[in-house]
């Protein structure tokens, strides 16, 4: 696996660092791994950052000093400095911001544990106590500053999450022969997993859904024994890690001659689908383009068939920023940029008959969007 360019880690550090700047914080501790990745290249299981305003440090334990090193040693100058953990993380964390004087610290919040949180504060604590500083540190709770960043991909991201969408479409065209008649869902979702790797993935980038009759009403429904008959709906729902980035893609298939009312749920969904894609462009809002297919399935009827959102950001997460959905939640329904990367999935579930997923990846360009897996989408 290449690590991404070090000068496109040094850009991605500049910025976040004038984003410190612009929220009066002296530092901000990443913890969050897939934050750590985008802003050095570094992947490992354990590792944080500390982003000054004028120098950035990765932390790591001994286990992936030598990885760390080989990561900055891909340039001629220095994105950022290592340090390895020599007690515990913490300790490493509390002595190093303490010895840069910064003052506000800003911390992940979705991400820092409140025993870190607490074994951080108690550290300044101990040390205003000693030396009586009339400038102890504070830890500032944040959200999103380094997601925000992410949400929009640069150049290197995007060639990597075409070619990954690509590997994925080929897949996704072997699937149809996995499924027939009498098959597990089991089976169906090994196949599918042994193809992905196949395909020259590292992993797979979630647990493969198969969910066949019935099952099919249940949109997280995992793949277990039960065996396909004919006159099923099949969703199959399925996605790959390619060089750290995520791809996602679901088609519905039938085993044979199907019921009418899935046929129509089926005509249903591949409306929304191609309403939701329509709408994509720079200055739409997310809970539009969810509105887009929403508004069709209320159309037909199926309005509480679709209960999730109709898209999710892709990147270093299988899950992330932006959010294609009505209710934004905690997030801002802020305009999407050219250079975001999502799926677009309407689904209609009908428990008892089945349901419907189609989903593709998608590309924000200038003029609207580039769909990214190339997959037919088939018709019960």
């Amino acid at each position: 696996m290449t690590p991404p360019a070090v000068s496109t880690s040094r850009s991605r550090i500049a910025t976040l660092q004038s984003d410190l700047r612009a929220l009066s914080l002296d530092a901000l501790v990443v913890t969050h791994l897939p934050n750590v990745r985008y802003l050095t290249g570094f992947s490992g299981t354990a590792g944080a950052v500390i982003v000054y305003r004028a120098t950035c440090t990765l932390v790591v334990d001994f286990r992936y000093e030598t990885a760390a090193a080989a990561v900055l040693a891909e340039s001629s100058d220095r994105p950022f400095d290592i340090r390895v953990v020599q007690a515990t993380y913490d300790d490493t964390l509390s002595e190093a911001l303490i010895q840069s004087a910064a003052t506000r610290i800003g911390i992940e919040a979705a991400s820092m544990t409140v025993g870190r949180y607490n074994r951080l504060a108690n550290a300044f604590a101990r040390r205003e106590q000693s030396t009586s500083s009339p400038e102890a540190p504070i830890l500032v709770p944040t959200e999103r500053v380094v997601e925000r960043r992410r949400a929009v991909k640069d150049a290197v991201e995007i060639e990597i999450l075409r070619e990954a969408a690509r590997r994925l479409s080929h897949v996704a065209r072997g699937v149809p022969a996995f499924v027939r008649e009498g098959r597990t869902e089991a089976e169906i979702a090994a196949d599918i997993e042994m193809s992905i790797r196949a395909a020259g993935f590292e992993r797979a980038a979630f647990e493969t859904i198969v969910a066949a009759g019935e099952n099919s009403a249940r949109p997280h429904a995992r793949p277990g024994q039960r065996r396909l008959q004919r006159g099923d709906g099949v969703v199959l729902d399925f996605g790959g890690v390619y060089d750290g980035y995520c791809v996602d893609l679901t088609r519905t298939l039938s085993v044979g001659a199907t019921a009418s009312e899935l046929s129509r749920l089926v005509m249903a969904v591949k409306e929304a689908h191609d309403a939701a894609i329509a709408a994509v462009k720079p200055g739409m809002r997310p809970s539009e383009i969810d509105a887009a297919a929403r508004d069709v399935l209320a159309s037909h009827g199926l309005a509480e068939a679709f209960g999730h959102g109709t898209g999710h950001g892709l990147g270093l997460e299988v899950h992330e920023d932006p959010r294609i959905s009505k209710l934004p939640g905690a997030l801002p329904d802020e305009p999407i940029v050219a250079g975001m990367v999502f799926t677009i999935e309407p689904g209609a579930y009908l428990p008892g008959l089945g349901g419907v997923r189609i989903e593709d990846d998608v590309l924000v360009v200038a003029d609207g969007c580039e769909v990214l897996t190339d997959v037919p989408i088939e018709v019960l």
